[in-house]
């Protein structure tokens, strides 16, 4: 109990020292890079440099680690500390033993992170504020399916949960049957509700007797069950920063729908067995 108590205590020390030095030395190289494109303003700045800290976070901890463990071998052997654990009868596994648990609860710690929007998507959000002045912007032109229909948002403001100038087109055995047009729709309750919206009806048969295009208003309309403004802005811009809930979702989502999961796949597996990887580094 006393040498992983000891050991453990070192690590962590050396492992917070190597990590903040290391957030410190790239949010500083990169603000020195970019401070130029930033805006002029202490508040978006102040939170530039949280969201880059994140995303700097994300990239050194497993690397911090295993420097720390390295430190803390060097740092046993030159106190003379190792030998006297070996002396006092503990043994090799003992010594690992606390490299091994403080590592792996860290690592946990680490995927719970990406649970949260702000850790997980830190480098699209601090891309967003050194281009455009704002964390999260508006998706325009956003073309996508959804079982037999086509949707198009030519504004989708995902902050606010709205979209702008929505056509749903629905098809059937290669033909195009019903256009549904509207201004806008809100997602609430897992659907997005539509206020008013014009249905256009194709008839079937296009003859001169036919009675031609039916436009009819209905209202109080819900599409897209279960498509959060989050999932539609990630999956369908091809980003690849995703939240595990997110990720989950859209892998469930979009089983049957013959979207190519690829980068959510890969997205998952970025956050879990690579950072699971580094947890084999201190096992052997």
């Amino acid at each position: 109990m006393l040498a992983f108590k000891y050991i453990s205590l070192h690590y962590l020390k050396y492992f917070f020292v190597i990590l903040i030095a290391l957030v410190m030395f790239l949010v500083g190289l990169d603000y020195m890079e970019n401070a130029e494109e930033l805006a002029r303003s202490a508040n978006l700045t102040l939170i530039y440099l949280t969201y880059k800290s994140f995303f700097a976070i994300d990239m050194l901890l497993p690397l911090s680690l295993v420097f720390a463990m390295i430190t803390t071998k060097i740092f046993l052997i030159r106190s003379n500390a190792l030998v006297s654990f070996y002396s006092l009868g503990y043994s090799r596994i003992d010594i690992l033993r606390p490299f091994v648990v403080v590592s792996s609860s860290v690592i946990v710690v680490f995927i719970f992170l990406h649970a949260l929007p702000s850790f997980s998507r830190a480098n699209e959000f601090s891309n967003n504020i050194r281009k455009h002045s704002q964390y999260l912007n508006p998706t325009k032109d956003l073309f996508f399916t959804y079982k037999d229909k086509y949707v198009f948002f030519s504004k989708m403001l995902p902050l606010q949960e709205k979209a702008e100038g929505i056509r749903v087109f629905s098809v059937h055995e290669s033909s195009l049957k019903e256009v549904l047009v509207a201004q806008e729709a809100l997602y609430r309750n897992d659907f997005w509700y539509i206020k008013e919206a014009d249905i256009i009806t194709k008839p079937d048969d296009l003859s001169y007797e036919s009675l031609g295009i039916k436009i009819t208003k209905e209202k109080d309309l819900k599409i897209l069950g279960g498509f959060r403004p989050e999932m539609l802005d990630q999956v369908y811009e091809g980003k690849v920063n995703f939240t595990i809930k997110d990720a989950v979702d859209a892998l469930l989502l979009l089983k049957d729908q013959n979207v190519n999961t690829n980068s959510i796949k890969g997205a998952l597996y970025k956050i879990f067995i690579y950072k699971c990887e580094i947890f084999k580094c201190f096992t052997f």
